[in-house]
């Protein structure tokens, strides 16, 4: 099953990561790759230099960020594949981010197959 790891230190790294938590992770990351189930992830750029979009009575609307409390900023995700829910908190709970904020996991609902099998909008 595919799980959505969502990291959030609770820590605002308003400059650059400190060293020992970027080797950290890279080392992490290492680890996981090699077990084979991290499929996909990356550092998010700073919130705020992200935009808020939404339409609002057929007009797009448009927000600078960032959008939460620092505590709440993602820092980054992972995309990983593992046997079941506890797996991904045995994942989870490596991640350096633990240690100072929260790794939050998220299944991921195949939609594609629920489009294959008559319900495009992903509702059943």
């Amino acid at each position: 099953m595919k799980y959505m790891l969502l990291i959030r230190p609770d820590v605002d790294f308003s400059g650059e990561v400190p060293a020992d938590m970027v080797a950290a992770t890279e080392a992490w990351v290492k680890e996981m790759t090699e077990r084979g189930v991290r499929l996909h992830g990356d550092a998010l750029r700073p919130a705020a230099e992200g935009k808020g979009v939404s339409r609002r009575a057929g007009k797009v609307v448009t927000t600078d960020g960032p959008f939460a409390e620092a505590k709440e900023q993602m820092g980054g995700y992972d995309l990983i594949d593992c046997r079941d829910l506890d797996e991904a908190v045995e994942i989870a709970s490596k991640h350096p981010v633990a240690a100072i904020g929260m790794v939050e996991i998220r299944a991921v609902q195949d939609l594609g197959s629920r489009a294959d099998h008559g319900d495009p909008g992903g509702t059943r």
